[in-house]
């Protein structure tokens, strides 16, 4: 797959001033502001390092900075229902995930590989923020989800997909998540299917049986359906004459100018 966004060089250190196009910030040089006593403040840092040695800006994420290694890693360490679900191991984002793309298939069979991408990266935003549940989110509010959102278009972007998906798109996503959602309530997480049901609905015709996977078996179950999907999705494109693996030049170029929808 084509690596547009790619480079050996972490981004720039927030110690850096400079801009999303590369360019130094109209502040830099200035003075650091001082505080009571006249200590120097130290601005507060807005970026995770991640264990690839990239930098992701929390408050404008690039898709230079986000690599599928480090959302492998995270997402097979964060835990659904807040870690109360039975097993000696939690059920992590990365396993679930997994199983929402495999329910995608099982809804639409011959779904385009794109959206079956789209799908097992549905939760990817939460290898920076982490799985919130439900009713947290409805309290943190709007700020969250434009975070989220943001995020999660800087995700598509990097791996070729749009920024924004189709309406029907994600509809079936969400259908997806939330069969799954009814399968782990019920298996893993204590909920009694009358209650289940009248949170999640009931499936017809949908069958899962959960077993928590240690970290590094959903780590590396997350990696394999990701670059099956890949395979597929470039072996559908090149049939079609396209040649979309990741960003686009003028993509890159339109999310650094903050152009991008």
């Amino acid at each position: 797959m084509t690596d547009v966004c790619g480079g050996d060089d972490p981004a720039p250190s927030s110690s850096t001033s400079r801009t999303s196009e590369g360019g130094r910030r109209p502040d830099a040089g200035q003075p650091i502001p001082k505080g009571p006593g006249g200590k120097r403040q130290t601005p507060p840092r807005a970026w995770q390092r991640m264990l690839s040695g990239r930098r992701l800006d929390l408050l404008d994420p690039s898709p230079f900075d986000i690599e599928i290694e480090d959302i492998a890693h995270g997402l097979a360490r964060v835990a659904r229902w807040n870690g109360q679900t039975e097993g000696e191991y939690a059920f992590t984002v990365a396993q679930h995930s997994v199983e929402v793309e495999g329910l995608c298939h099982d809804l639409q069979p011959g779904w385009d590989p794109a959206w079956r991408l789209a799908a097992l990266l549905h939760d990817a935003p939460e290898y920076v923020i982490g799985d919130l549940i439900s009713p947290f989110k409805t309290a943190v509010g709007l700020d969250y989800k434009a975070f989220e959102a943001r995020l999660e278009s800087a995700i598509h972007v990097r791996f070729g997909l749009p920024a924004s998906l189709p309406r029907d798109v994600k509809a079936l996503i969400k259908r997806a998540d939330t069969v799954a959602a009814y399968f782990e309530a019920t298996q893993l997480a204590g909920f009694s299917i009358e209650e289940a049901q009248s949170f999640f609905g009931e499936p017809r015709g949908l069958t899962r049986t959960l077993v928590p996977l240690p970290a590094k078996e959903a780590h590396s179950a997350f990696l394999a359906r990701f670059h099956a999907l890949i395979a597929a999705l470039d072996q559908s494109r090149s049939r079609a004459g396209e040649d979309l693996n990741g960003p686009t030049p003028d993509q890159a170029r339109a999310w650094a100018k903050g152009t991008l929808l």
